[in-house]
């Protein structure tokens, strides 16, 4: 597979440097000792590594998906190997701080290295992926011993690590999990029960797993405020090393449809298994506070969902690229001009209809990349910014975008994909192109990390009106600033476009919340979120194109078309979405059961 087929490394440049002026960032001393020349260097390995070692068995783990042999999981070999060449490489480090063997890179650019790993293989890719968010919330919510017992291990690529949230009765409702952890008299906890859909949850490709496990204290406060977190291995830490084996077992794999490269499993901890100590209960140690689990976690989750949003970004990017290289190479039919049936077919790039589709996952797909490392940007704000002002402000930012970062990429890269396949038509489903795989793989991304409901809830239900809407409106604010740039310049009519639908969304936010009733505002909120989520990829185009500026050549013209495509096939769709909910109508709240 050739590189140019797995991630555009013109339009990470282009973002990165020209439009997000990552280098800026050097002169923060966290990442001081970075320029250029270094953020370039690691998106050169990443695309290396990801070409030569991740794309190449994609198809082989797709095809051959983990099995369980004698209470092992097996996978194809490559998979251990690629992992092996990241980890050696230093990239699952990449963030980290030095004094943990870290790179210390600002999140933005770990982001841009990331969808390369993705686009090329979204199953063993999220092995390590996972394993760093992990490591990210000990980081941040850990005591030290813990920070040194288990991200290290996590940095040097030699422990994996999970988030174990979900159980099979509760699914996405956590204030219904019944996992227990028993408070033992040496500070640490045994936990008992099961837990579904988590993904890398047992696997051979690691000396230990690192599960971070959703549980409740007997005793503590009913739903969500009693849910504490705690940090469960695989096999018990000891020295450098492991030990003894814990109480946390496979009980099955789940077969999915695609995105097979990663385990998924289901997981029971305290059955008895092994006995860790000489007896049952899964040892597991508490993340910070009691009964404060869920805040804790959110770390991650939040971490996950932008991780997400760029997977699904990555898999509708080459499939975009797989689509356009196909389109110049095949040659069918004539243009309707065309009246001489002895004439050579053209390539199918040149009818208007394949352009419509490529101009489409164009748009998509680029837009949702902006989207992506723009909130990893936010991230690296709200941790290094020199105010506290504006470290507020980025944290205001990430939170309202968080959810549409996870969703409308999910929604949208998919699309890409979709149209990827009809591109290639008849040969797009079948299994001799991957664009199939792409479109199975990327099926997934609307679904896990909390599906586009309850993103949708998230959105209007809380981010849009915590702190007195003080979200929204910076939100609003800084797109302002953006279509204040533009007055005076051909994109004067797109930035009025854009300003008419912000304001539009700020008033049916009003009437909506003005219902009286939360089950009447919300009951089209996957509505809301996609209608915001265009304005916000609009305002991104926006921010594209004034980028360019005057720029010369098809990289360029490329952007002014896309942008263009987005004006006036995509925004529009906005329209009858925000009338829809002005009106609070209540068709899905009022249909009964009965009458689906």
């Amino acid at each position: 597979m050739r590189a140019s087929l797995v991630m555009s490394r013109r339009d990470l440049d282009f973002l990165l440097h020209e439009w997000l002026q990552v280098e800026q960032l050097t002169k923060r001393e966290r990442f001081s000792s970075h320029d250029r020349g270094t953020f370039d260097a690691v998106l050169d390995l990443a695309a290396e590594i990801a070409v030569e070692h991740f794309a190449p068995h994609n198809r082989a783990a797709d095809e051959h998906e983990p099995h369980v042999v004698d209470g092992k999981v097996v996978l194809v070999p490559e998979v251990a190997a690629a992992l092996k060449v990241f980890g050696e490489a230093g990239l699952a480090a990449g963030t980290l701080p030095e004094e943990l063997g870290g790179m210390q890179l600002p999140q933005v650019v770990s982001k841009a290295a990331t969808v390369w790993f993705q686009a090329a293989n979204v199953g063993s890719s999220a092995y390590p992926f996972l394993t760093m968010a992990n490591a990210h919330l000990l980081l941040a919510h850990g005591s030290p011993e813990q920070v040194e017992t288990y991200v290290r291990p996590m940095a040097e690529g030699r422990w994996f690590g999970t988030m174990a949230l979900s159980e099979p009765q509760a699914g996405s409702s956590l204030a219904d999990i019944t996992t227990k952890a028993q408070p033992q008299e040496d500070g640490s906890y045994r936990l008992t029960g099961t837990k579904m859909w988590i993904s890398g949850g047992d696997h051979e490709l690691s000396e230990n797993i690192v599960h971070l496990v959703l549980a409740k204290i007997p005793g503590g406060p009913a739903g969500v405020k009693g849910i504490s977190l705690f940090v469960v291995p695989k096999f018990l830490p000891e020295g450098d090393g492991v030990g003894e084996r814990n109480d946390v077992v496979l009980a099955g794999l789940n077969h999915k449809m695609g995105y097979r490269g990663t385990t998924n499993t289901l997981l029971a901890f305290g059955e008895g298994v092994h006995t860790p100590g000489g007896r049952p209960g899964a040892v597991g140690w508490l993340v910070g506070e009691e009964n404060r689990g869920l805040a804790a976690m959110f770390h991650m989750m939040n971490e996950a969902r932008v991780g997400v949003g760029l997977g699904a970004t990555a898999l509708g990017y080459t499939g975009y690229l797989h689509a356009l290289d196909y389109a110049r190479t095949r040659t069918q039919g004539r243009p309707p001009a065309g009246k001489d049936p002895l004439a050579p077919p053209v390539a199918i790039v040149e009818h208007s209809d394949v352009k419509r589709m490529l101009l489409a996952a164009k748009s998509y797909v680029e837009g949702g990349l902006a989207l992506g490392l723009y909130c990893a940007k936010l991230v690296d704000e709200e941790q290094t910014a020199q105010t506290s002002g504006e470290r507020e402000q980025a944290h205001t930012l990430l939170e309202v975008l968080t959810p549409i970062a996870k969703s409308w990429p999910s929604q949208w890269g998919l699309a890409a994909d979709d149209l990827a396949i009809q591109v290639h038509g008849g040969y797009g489903y079948t299994r001799d192109f991957p664009v199939e795989q792409f479109y199975r793989d990327n099926r997934l991304n609307p679904i896990h990390e909390g599906t586009v409901g309850i993103q949708g809830l998230d959105l209007l239900g809380r981010k849009v009106v915590a702190g007195g809407g003080e979200g929204l409106r910076l939100l609003a604010e800084t797109i302002g600033a953006t279509t204040a740039r533009a007055a005076g310049t051909e994109w004067a009519d797109l930035a009025a476009d854009v300003d008419a639908a912000v304001a539009r969304v700020g008033a049916v936010t009003q009437t909506l919340w003005g219902a009286g009733d939360p089950d009447v505002t919300l009951a089209n909120a996957t509505v809301y979120l996609e209608a915001v989520g265009h304005v916000v990829v609009a305002w991104l185009w926006l921010e594209q194109v004034l980028a360019a500026g005057d720029g010369e050549g098809d990289f360029y013209a490329g952007k002014r078309a896309a942008a263009r495509y987005f004006q006036r096939y995509e925004l529009p769709r906005t329209g009858p979405q925000l009338d829809l909910l002005a009106s609070l109508d209540r068709t899905t709240l009022d249909a009964d059961p009965a009458w689906l």
